[in-house]
Parts: C-alpha cells; sequence; structure tokens
C-alpha cells in the first residue's frame, strides 16, 4: 500500500489516496468546503494541508476546531501522530486565560473547541493573527448563532487565514449549505460520493436493514391514551387561536411555543403582567408537548423510558411541582396511563430485539465492534444492564453519553470519554451503548455493526451514525422500527431528506463552479431545531 511522502508527514502515517491529494492540493490554495462520505478520510485530508501550510509557512500557527471535547482529543492525538511539527496544544476550556495567552506563541497547532475561541475572540483574550489555516471540523454547524460562524466572521475581517471546512452531511436544505458558505467565506467545493470515480475503488460496503417489530396491544393502548393527553391541551390552544383545530404536530407545537415566549417577552419588557389567557396557553404548550414525548417514548424506546420519564415529572425544585406539571399527570389519560405501567408485565419488545441482534452478530464474530445508537439516556442505561445481565455471553457492553449530569443522570467526564473509546478500539468493551454525541466524527475503523434503536428523521444525523461502520471492510447498520407508529414516518422522511440532500448537492456544486451562489436569508438556532421535526 503506497503512503504520503511529505517532509512534514511521518514516513508510513498515511495511505496514499488519488481523491485526498487532489482534494489537499486545492485545498491549500483557496477556502474550501469538503463534502465527503464518513470513512472517507476528511481527517487524512486535513493533515495534508496542514502539513503543507506547515512547510509553507512554518512561522505561523494552525487552529483545528472540532465541535466536542472527545473529538478536540481525537484530532490533536492523529495530529502528534502524523504531522512532524510542534505538539498540539489542546484548548476544551480546561486552560485558564492567562495560562492559554502563555501557551499561545507561534508557531502552534491549536486544537480546540469553537465556544473556547468564540469566547476569547470577545474577550480579546484571543487573536487569530498569525494563523495560516483553520479547520471547521463538521462545518455543517456554522449556521445561526453557532459558534463557528462568529469565528469565521472574524478570520474575514483579518488576518484571513486558509479555511478548511469539512463535512459528511451538510444537510437537505439548500439554504443551509449556502449560509455554511458565506458565514466561513468559502470559495471552492469539493464533492464527493460512493460513486465517484476516484473514491469507488476505496469503498466498504454498507448493508442497511429494516427490521420491524410489532407492537403489543397493550402499549398499543397506552399510546392511544397518550394521543388523548396531547389533544385535550391541543384543543384548548385551537380555540385560542394558537393552533389549527386537529393540528397536533410537534413542529406547529414548538411554532406556538415561540409565539407565547416572545408574548412574554413582550409584556416584560413593557413591565406588565401578562393575563391569564396567555399563561394558561403557556400551560396548555407545555402540557401537549410533554404528552407527546411520551408518547414518542412508549411508541419507539420503551416502557422503562417511559416510567422515567413520568417520574421525573413528579419531581421539582424546592418541591413545587410547575403548573404544566400538576397539568400533565392529573390528566385522566395520564392517570390510567401510570396505573396501567404501576401494574407490571408490560414491555415493548425493541428492547429484546436490540439486545437479539446484537448477541448474534458477536457470537458469529466474536471480533467485531457494535455501536447501539438511541435517542435517551433511560434506554441506553437500560440497554447497557440488560447486555451485563447473566448468563452474560459474548457482549461486553459501556455506556457513552455526553458530559452534562441530570440529577441522578449522570454524565461522563471528557477523561471517562476518551477512556471509553480507548476500551471500544483495544477490543475490552466490544459494545458502545450511546446517545448522540458518539455521532461526530470517531474514528473507530473497526466497527461492524451500527444499529439505530429508532430511526430519525435528520439527514445529517442518519449519515452520521451510519457513517460509524463499514470503514475498514464491509459493514452493517441496522434500524428497529415500530410497526404503525411515528418510527414508520421518521424512517421514510430519513430517506426521502436524503435523496433530496445529494440533489441539491449536485446543484450546488455547479452554481459554486459558475459562481453564482447567493447568500441566503440569516437562519437561527430556533429555525434549525424546527427543520429536524419538519413532516
Amino acid at each position: 500500500m503506497p503512503t504520503v511522502e511529505h517532509p512534514r508527514i511521518r514516513p508510513g502515517a498515511l495511505e496514499e489516496r488519488q481523491y485526498q491529494a487532489a482534494i489537499a492540493g486545492t485545498a491549500v490554495d483557496r477556502n474550501t468546503l469538503v463534502v465527503l462520505p464518513t470513512g472517507l478520510g476528511k481527517t487524512a485530508i486535513a493533515l495534508r494541508v496542514l502539513a503543507e501550510m506547515l512547510r509553507r509557512h512554518p512561522e505561523r500557527s494552525l487552529l483545528v476546531l472540532a465541535p466536542t471535547r472527545p473529538l478536540v482529543v481525537q484530532h490533536a492525538r492523529s495530529i502528534a501522530e502524523t504531522v512532524v511539527g510542534p505538539t498540539p496544544l489542546v484548548l476544551t476550556g480546561a486552560i485558564t486565560p492567562e495560562r492559554r495567552a502563555e501557551l499561545l506563541r507561534p508557531p502552534q497547532v491549536v486544537v480546540a473547541t469553537p465556544q473556547v475561541i468564540a469566547n476569547d475572540l470577545v474577550r480579546e483574550e484571543f487573536t487569530l493573527d498569525g494563523f495560516s489555516l483553520i479547520v471547521f471540523d463538521e462545518a455543517h454547524r456554522a449556521v445561526g448563532d453557532y459558534p463557528y460562524v462568529a469565528i469565521g466572521r472574524r478570520n474575514a475581517e483579518g488576518p484571513g487565514a486558509r479555511v478548511l471546512a469539512m463535512t459528511a452531511s451538510p444537510g437537505a436544505r439548500k439554504e443551509r449549505i449556502e449560509e455554511v458558505w458565506f458565514n466561513l467565506h468559502i470559495d471552492h467545493f469539493e464533492y464527493r460520493t460512493e460513486l465517484s470515480p476516484d473514491v469507488a475503488p476505496y469503498i466498504h460496503s454498507i448493508g442497511v436493514e429494516t427490521v420491524e417489530v410489532p407492537v403489543p396491544a397493550e402499549v398499543q393502548h397506552i399510546a392511544t391514551l397518550l394521543r388523548a393527553a396531547v389533544a385535550r391541551p391541543a384543543q384548548r390552544l385551537a380555540q385560542a387561536n394558537l393552533l389549527a383545530p386537529g393540528d397536533a404536530s410537534r413542529r406547529s407545537l414548538l411554532e406556538v411555543g415561540q409565539r407565547l415566549h416572545r408574548e412574554l417577552g413582550a409584556y416584560r419588557a413593557r413591565g406588565e403582567a401578562p393575563p391569564a389567557g396567555v399563561w394558561a396557553a403557556v400551560t396548555a404548550q407545555s402540557v401537549a408537548m410533554k404528552g407527546l414525548h411520551a408518547l414518542e417514548l412508549i411508541e419507539s424506546q420503551g416502557v422503562d423510558a417511559l416510567r422515567a420519564f413520568l417520574a421525573r415529572q413528579t419531581e421539582a425544585p424546592g418541591g413545587r411541582m410547575t403548573p404544566a406539571q400538576r397539568a400533565f399527570l392529573t390528566d385522566p389519560e395520564v392517570e390510567e396511563v401510570r396505573r396501567r405501567l404501576a401494574s407490571g408485565g408490560i414491555e415493548h419488545p425493541k428492547m429484546a430485539t436490540a439486545i437479539r441482534v446484537v448477541r448474534e452478530e458477536l457470537l458469529a464474530h466474536p471480533n467485531s465492534r457494535v455501536i447501539v445508537f438511541s435517542q435517551y439516556r433511560d434506554t441506553v442505561d437500560r440497554l447497557v444492564a440488560e447486555f451485563g445481565r447473566p448468563p452474560g455471553g459474548p457482549v461486553r457492553a459501556a455506556r457513552f453519553v455526553g458530559q452534562a449530569t441530570h440529577g441522578p443522570d449522570v454524565g461522563l467526564s471528557q477523561k471517562a470519554q476518551v477512556g471509553v473509546l480507548d476500551a471500544f478500539r483495544s477490543g475490552a468493551v466490544n459494545c458502545l451503548v450511546a446517545t448522540s454525541v458518539a455521532e461526530e466524527g470517531l474514528d473507530i475503523p473497526s466497527t461492524d455493526l451500527v444499529v439505530f434503536y429508532e430511526p430519525i428523521p435528520d439527514v445529517i444525523r442518519t449519515i452520521q451514525r451510519r457513517g460509524r461502520t463499514g470503514r475498514a471492510r464491509a459493514g452493517r447498520a441496522v434500524v428497529l422500527v415500530a410497526q404503525g407508529t411515528r418510527d414508520e414516518g421518521m424512517h421514510r422522511a430519513a430517506h426521502a431528506r436524503e435523496r433530496r440532500m445529494h440533489a441539491m448537492l449536485d446543484e450546488v456544486e455547479e452554481e459554486a463552479r459558475a459562481g453564482t451562489l447567493r447568500p441566503p436569508a440569516p437562519s437561527s438556532s430556533v429555525q434549525t431545531m424546527l427543520d429536524e421535526y419538519d413532516g
């Protein structure tokens, strides 16, 4: 296997790939957005560009940005192992501003979370002067008020360091990729798919399977009760002309919540107390959202996740429940749901299906690695517990979640996250049970199976989850779909959005070559959230 030969790249450290060389060769001279399927070496391209910029400008620093601390640590490790240059300096908020200023003396290779850099730019404790290159990993985040946007703007104002922006999945909306383009001041587009002639020789197949899970009658009945619990407050919002009759979709309820939030803000700005009708609508919207969340849990997660959610509704700071919590828990349908759950004997078969799929994979292939993704920590915890029950078997599972801690729901520290990933790479752990924190950027080439505990409509996250497998060899992805539930719509939406995304990227590529891309209307984090629930 030929390897890259470069004075700033360690011998044998990088495989030579034609398309990576071509993309990197362009990226050192132009601000470039790279859209490349997960597993095809966006990091390798970045390393090649870093090495060449160090060769050309040995007196200047380099900045690599990544959205999560584990990804920052991973990038720093890759750079240290591959590039001949300064030892990477990791900045994730743990270093005091004073110490940070002392360390930042060019030339440096700085690897950081964007929040740290953006905050320091605002406080004028950090400057982009002296940097020849800024790498924006997971560049699809450069929209709305995400810190990438502020950093891109400050760089454009000066010193104008070269920009390399990378993503596997920029999203299904053309406006979003246009916003990334203009926020980061891109002037060149490099787009490849698995079918591109220079990429195809390096592709390992990924078999995607849909496993339909029948929903028992008792679970269906609980779902029916919860739909009624959503319909009641939705009807009150419709009577107040805030919601269309019969519309209790998540998107519509989120929009109502934003409208009510603005209305409350306007009253406060005038120093007036909001009328009782506004507070009643706020309560109704919150109750409907709680009901929708409970419905999603029973349909796509299972009984334990719903029990845990209902138990949390009885908890409140200072011992006082909110009006929405009281209204939700005293709804007659919700009370009936709680009685049925308390009687026991109800289980969603999706849990057993996930356990079976993982165990069968590891029994047949003991050296395999598996990642199970779930939206919710309650489901992650239950899966890890089930995998650990006697008689044990082939599964050595570990929990992988974010750092935030919410009461008894304890997060993982940065050090603990890195430790879990190291154990997964070494084989001490062969099954990672993870939330969305494991979707972006993890360098785990030996993953053979990815299980989606639930389908998700967001095209970026779908592609990122699926891209955890098929890197070093053929892999497969299994999506669990509960029959007759929201799962089915989410699964269809994911496929449709991915098709639209590829069509949109073809269009953007043509416009980029012709120089006819136009700035989009500014987006917001609220709009991005609403887009995720579209459809």
